[in-house]
Order: structure tokens, then C-alpha cells, then sequence
């Protein structure tokens, strides 16, 4: 990969320069936020529906996308794009249902609703669950897949590689000690850059592959040219394997098994990162109902756009790969000369011609701060406000808390960088979406039931849920590493298949969708041993799920769209 010049790097400067003054400028502007919790962990009641909607995918879009769902595009195809559409839908679901819910009841953290519904041991287990999941899986995976891309665009070294890391976490240290206001409304920039960087990057990739079968620079001829020599990559839906399947398309299926998935694990995954998160959830806490929902269905109309952004790049590598392109770029970094499809985005990238390139470092370098940035808020906004008041200093005033978020803010990317470092939790060997994905899965079933049933069923007990936390994680363990050579790899309950290192391997949507099943078992025939009624059920009313008209047309539109796209790629 080729160094960047003189205008690539002006380029990137500049949208340092205009990311951090704008930061400046809300800080000083709303200045407040130095002591006021609600304001530096929520910017309550500050931010539009257009800066909620933004934030939301800035902090959702990373790292993950730009390099591991690209590479998934590589080795899957468009079936990936499945997380972004379905997302949309899910999207839908919380603006409804589960936002009105949050509001209505003053929740600002996801650890304070389990205790206002539950009980205190609910909210504290969940709560180290999510510091821990938050730092170990989230913060960890996106600065290493972030550090990676950069790096091979750039050209680097080992040195530089960690230089990166460095130079990563300093900028989101700098967004995010300025609290929610400044991460929101610095993410309208940082989500600008990342969709016309995006986009310039897809249009480049689909000319080149136009020009590479002869039909010059027309990017429709080169998607028409990705259809026609890769068409089992645009097919939403895999066929469950047989004795005649290729390990490549077990593989497949694994990760995205079929219908199987829309019936099980995809809803978990989004239902839960969507509606029970709070790296999610605290961008709209702060707003009024209508403002909320309309930025998160903003939102869910952006997340239509992601995978032509983060998916057909990929798409576009793997077919320029098989044409006998690209063949150093997908090795790079690989420690047995074997194809690393993470390194699909970046391979595009090279293509690209100069001050693009530092467009396209700058829309990464964007996607890839404000999700640190987003989520060591979310990390400081949960240790602060459900661990430290609550069980370290019970009298800490308002502009000492903040200063609690900011340290913690600092240690949760020092522990980052250390893990990061020599890739200590083997992101890199797992292919950055997957890891995410898949050890998410481990705790997303049993949080998702209880937030459910918390929601919607008032005889629900906290010892139940209590019940619920922990099931729900030891089944998703038993179903993703045990379950095949303990009771066989074809039940009633499911089919393991062969997976590249030989062993029987459940894939981990259906072992997401049975660990969530049982968990709802397990937590009705608890309960019903309770009152009819639980005293800490919430008081829901018809009135607070009603939508206006035009939130009922951004629905409507957005699940036209949706609709479309399965029809023509199923």
C-alpha cells in the first residue's frame, strides 16, 4: 500500500481541525455540562432528532463495519446486509415500544430500569456484565479492527500500527470528556464524513471493477459485473447444508444459518443492541418522546444506506481477488500466507486516488473515534451513575461524579490499548464482525428476556430475572461450546456442522434464539409462582404507543424499502 501524499494528509488535518473545533465550540457553549451529571452523561434535553439519529449511527457504525462486515461481504456476500435491514425494522420496534417505556419512567441508565423494575442484585450484576462486555469485547475489538485498517492503508509498520492505537485513543479521549453534547452533536460531522467518504469509496471500487471486465468507468456496469461473477453473493438466504456442501458454504450458514436466523438469533442481536443498550439507548434518554423516535427512525433510514457503504466494497474485493488482483493486499498481515478477507476494505481502498484516500482515512478515522467515544461514555455513564454513587460514595456530588466519568473514561482505553496491543483476545484470528457478534450473543438472550418481560408482563419476579441473567449466559455457553459433543451434532433442537478446525459447531443465531427461549421458560415458571401482579411492575397505558402521522409514514416508507430488497435478493 502506497504512503499518503501531500493532500491526502491535508485532508485528513482539516477534518481534525474542524471535528475538534466544533467539539470546542459546544463545550464552551454549553458549559454547564462540567458539573451537571445528566447533562455531561445524557445531554438531556439538547440534543435534535437529526443529531439523535446521527449519533446513533456514528456510534453504531466502526470499525466492525468498515473492516469486518466488508470482510464478511468478501467471504458471504450480501446475506451480512441482513444486521443493517433487519436493524432498521428493530429500530422501528424501540422507537414504538420501547422508548415511550424509558421515558415515561425517567430511566437513564439501563442498570437504573432493571433496579426500578427489578431489584438491586439485577441491576448490579447486569451491570458488571455490561462494564465488562463494554471493555473486553466492544472498546477492545473496534480500536484493534480501527488500528489494522489504518495501518494497511497507510502502509505502516508494527510501530505504527501502535502508534495508531495511541493516536485513536487520545482524539476520543478528547471528544468524550466533553460529555453527550459534545459526542453528539461532533457525530453530524464525523457521520457526514463517514457516509460521502463511504460512498465515494463504493462508487471507486464498482469502476474498478467495471474497468477490470472491460466497460469502462461506469459504476452500475461494475455492480451488474459483481452479479454476474459472484452470484452466490447476493442471495439473502443460505440453504441449510447437505453431504454436497462446500465447507465454504457451511461456513456460510454458520454465520448467517438461513430462515433459521430470522427466527431466532438476528432479533436478538438487534433487539437487544438496539433496546437494551446503553451505548445505544442514552443518545435518545435525554429527549422528549417525539423527538426520540424521530431520530431513531432517522436513524433506521441511514442504516438502509450501511451496506452499500461497508458491504459491496467487499463484494467488489472478492471478485477482483478472483479475477487474480488484489493477491499481496488480502494476504498482508497474515501469519501463513492464507487470504484475510478483514483486510477486504482497505485492499479497496488502495484503488482509490489521491485526496480521495485522505477522504476515505478521515470517513474511517470518523467511524472509528466516535464509536470509542460513544461507548467509553456509555462504560463512564454506568460505572459512574449504577457503581460508584450507588456503592462507593453515596454523597458525591454532581461535579464530582463527572470527574469520576472522565477518569473512568481514561482507564476503560488504557486497558483497551494494553489488550489491543499484541491482540491478546485473538480478534484478528475470529474476523472482527463475527467476534463481536458471536461473544455479545453470550450475554444478549438472557438480557433481552428480562427486559421483555419486565416491559410487558407485570407478573414477572426479580428473582426471576436474577434467574434469567445467569441461565441465559450458561446456555448460551452450553449451546456454543459443549452442547454438540455432550448430547451429539443432530438433535431435535439443532444441527451442528463441521467448522474449519474440524469441530461440530452449533451456529451461534440458533444458539442465541435456544438460549433465549429456555431463559423465557425458566423465567414464566418462576414467576408464576409469584403474585399475579408484582409490585414493582411498570404502569403502561395504549396512549403511550401511539404515533403521530409522520412517524407513522417513516415506518411505512422504511418498511417499503426493506420489502424491496428481499424481493429482489432472496
Amino acid at each position: 500500500m502506497s504512503k499518503l501524499l501531500l493532500q491526502d494528509k491535508l485532508i485528513f488535518v482539516i477534518y481534525f481541525i474542524i471535528v475538534a473545533g466544533y467539539g470546542i465550540y459546544i463545550y464552551r457553549k454549553k458549559k454547564k455540562a462540567v458539573s451537571a451529571t445528566h447533562d455531561f452523561f445524557l445531554a438531556e434535553g439538547s440534543l435534535t432528532w437529526w443529531a439523535i439519529g446521527a449519533s446513533l449511527i456514528a456510534s453504531n457504525i466502526s470499525a466492525e463495519q468498515f473492516i469486518g462486515m466488508s470482510g464478511n461481504g468478501f467471504t458471504i456476500g450480501i446475506a451480512v446486509a441482513a444486521y443493517e435491514w433487519i436493524a432498521a425494522i428493530a429500530l422501528i420496534i424501540v422507537a414504538v415500544w420501547f422508548i415511550p417505556i424509558y421515558l415515561k419512567n425517567k430511566i437513564f441508565t439501563m442498570p437504573q430500569f432493571l433496579k426500578t423494575r427489578y431489584n438491586e442484585t439485577v441491576a448490579l450484576i447486569m451491570a458488571i456484565f455490561w462494564l465488562f462486555l463494554y471493555v473486553f469485547v466492544n472498546l477492545t475489538s473496534i480500536l484493534f479492527l480501527g488500528a489494522v485498517a489504518i495501518n494497511n492503508l497507510t502502509g505502516g509498520s508494527e510501530a505504527s500500527f501502535h502508534l495508531i492505537i495511541i493516536l485513536l485513543s487520545i482524539f476520543a479521549v478528547f471528544i468524550t470528556l466533553g460529555g453527550m453534547k459534545v459526542i453528539g452533536f461532533t457525530d453530524v460531522i464525523q457521520v457526514s464524513v463517514l457516509i460521502i467518504g463511504g460512498l465515494a469509496t463504493t462508487y471507486v471500487a464498482l469502476t474498478v471493477v467495471s474497468k477490470a471486465f472491460g466497460f469502462g468507468d461506469s459504476a452500475l456496469a461494475g455492480f451488474n459485473a459483481l452479479i454476474k461473477n459472484a452470484p452466490d453473493h447476493f442471495h439473502m438466504i443460505f440453504a441449510k447444508p447437505d453431504a454436497n456442501s462446500s465447507q465454504h458454504e457451511v461456513n456460510n450458514y454458520l454465520t448467517i444459518p438461513g430462515l433459521l436466523s430470522y427466527a431466532c438469533g438476528i432479533w436478538i442481536v438487534n433487539l437487544n443492541y438496539w433496546g437494551c443498550n446503553q451505548y445505544i439507548t442514552q443518545r435518545a434518554l435525554g429527549a422528549n418522546l417525539e423527538t426520540a423516535r424521530k431520530g431513531i427512525l432517522f436513524a433506521g433510514f441511514l442504516k438502509l444506506l450501511m451496506p452499500i457503504i461497508v458491504m459491496l466494497p467487499g463484494i467488489a474485493a472478492y471478485v477482483l481477488h478472483q479475477k487474480g488482483m488484489l493477491q499481496a493486499e488480502m494476504i498482508a498481515n497474515s501469519k501463513n500466507g492464507q487470504v484475510v478477507s478483514d483486510n477486504a476494505y482497505s485492499a479497496i481502498l488502495g484503488y482509490l486516488p489521491n485526496g480521495l484516500i485522505g477522504l476515505s482515512l478521515a470517513a474511517l478515522t470518523a467511524a472509528i473515534v466516535a464509536s470509542l467515544a460513544g461507548k467509553a461514555n456509555s462504560i463512564s455513564t454506568i460505572f459512574t451513575l449504577d457503581v460508584y454513587k450507588k456503592y462507593i460514595s453515596k454523597e458525591a456530588t454532581e461535579k464530582k461524579m463527572v470527574w469520576i466519568g472522565r477518569i473512568t473514561i481514561i482507564a476503560a482505553l488504557i486497558v483497551s490499548i494494553m489488550l489491543t496491543w499484541h491482540d491478546a483476545l485473538g480478534i484478528g484470528g475470529e474476523g472482527g464482525f463475527t467476534f463481536i457478534q458471536k461473544y455479545t450473543g453470550f450475554v444478549s438472550p438472557g438480557v433481552l428476556a428480562i427486559f421483555l418481560l419486565g416491559f410487558f408482563w407485570k407478573r414477572t419476579t426479580g428473582a426471576a430475572a436474577v434467574t434469567g441473567v445467569i441461565v441465559g449466559f450458561l446456555l448460551s455457553v452450553l449451546f456454543n461450546v459443549y452442547a454438540p459433543s455432550w448430547f451429539g451434532p443432530d438433535t431435535l433442537l439443532y444441527t451442528a456442522y463441521k467448522n474449519n478446525d474440524g469441530n461440530y459447531e452449533i451456529p451461534f443465531h440458533i444458539c442465541m434464539g435456544l438460549a433465549f427461549v429456555f431463559t423465557v421458560i425458566v423465567m414464566v415458571l418462576m414467576s408464576l409462582a409469584g403474585p399475579k401482579i408484582n409490585p414493582k411492575a411498570l404502569v403502561l397505558d395504549k396512549s403511550m404507543f401511539k404515533v403521530s402521522p409522520g412517524i407513522l409514514a417513516m415506518i411505512v416508507v422504511t418498511l417499503l424499502i426493506i420489502s424491496l430488497l428481499y424481493v429482489r435478493f432472496w
